[in-house]
């Protein structure tokens, strides 16, 4: 292996580190004990985790160190810190007794997201290969993503679990801690199933802007400044809505597609790919 792959491998390796952490690192704590705070670190560190898997990928296109073993290395360590992390997270922030109906409920609604995040890097991994042989012959690559990315549904079920637990959350939805598991629990198997859904999510391909440098950086800093103040005061929440956003953004996308019918060229780019058989 070059010295030059070590780059990108360094980054996916602080990645999984960041998972390893959140999963042990709650382990090691009684349930229901100190959740918040044990939540909020949990879900800087994924934060951190998602950033440095994004910064991955593009500094191995960058300095054209792209391999295998970083091919497959990048999509374990997801699986760990985007897959289990947040199913682990989840079921330790419940105060749950077991062996109840609920317990099960809840421990059913974490595998499925396990899984089904597994299957959405599996389904990636394949159609990613698809692409490197369509990009020697010459195709366009799409702009899109065919199923919700996995780093953005671990962020959506740890931000959902995080509010609900903060005193924002507390004092904006004061429900039952049983309804609360429930909720909790729907939400993990609906992005479960998004994840392995045939639905398309916007890549940052698909993002052009045509205005001046000057303007985009200009607005880029402000909604900088109000995006890390928000961290810093508000975390919860605007870690909720940074990542339930890109949710809504596709699901309106789609749905508009669905709606114009397959004859309408409106947002042709998202019309939900046929299922197909995997062998």
């Amino acid at each position: 292996m070059r010295q030059v792959y070590l780059v990108p491998n360094i980054l996916t390796a602080f990645s999984l580190a960041c998972g390893l952490f959140v999963i042990f690192k709650v382990n090691m704590v009684e349930p229901g004990a100190g959740t918040f705070h044990l939540l909020n670190t949990s879900a800087l560190l994924l934060l951190v985790a998602a950033f440095a898997d994004l910064l991955d990928g593009a500094v191995a296109r960058a300095i054209h160190a792209e391999s295998e073993f970083g091919f497959m290395f990048d999509s374990l360590a997801d699986a760990v810190s985007f897959g289990v992390a947040p199913a682990v997270l989840f079921l330790k922030s419940l105060s749950l007794e077991q062996g109840t109906g609920l317990s099960f409920f809840a421990v059913v609604g974490a595998m499925l997201f396990s899984i089904c995040g597994v299957l959405r890097l599996v389904r990636f991994n394949v159609k990613a290969t698809e692409a490197k042989k369509a990009a020697a012959l010459g195709t366009p690559s799409n702009k899109h993503f065919t199923g919700l990315p996995i780093p953005a549904g671990a962020l959506a079920a740890v931000s959902a679990t995080l509010f609900l637990f903060s005193p924002f959350g507390e004092n904006m939805i004061p429900i039952h801690e049983d309804t609360r598991a429930i909720v909790l629990t729907c939400l993990m198997i609906i992005i479960g199933y998004f994840m392995v859904s045939r639905w398309k999510f916007p890549s940052s391909k698909a993002l052009h802007f045509r205005v001046p440098s000057f303007q985009l950086v200009f607005v880029t800093v402000i909604i900088a400044i109000f995006f890390l103040y928000g961290i810093l005061y508000y975390f919860p929440i605007m870690l909720a809505v940074a990542s339930w956003f890109y949710l809504i953004i596709g699901w309106t996308l789609s749905i508009i597609r669905l709606i114009a019918g397959k004859k309408s060229k409106t947002l042709e780019d998202y019309e939900p790919e046929e299922e197909e058989e995997d062998n």
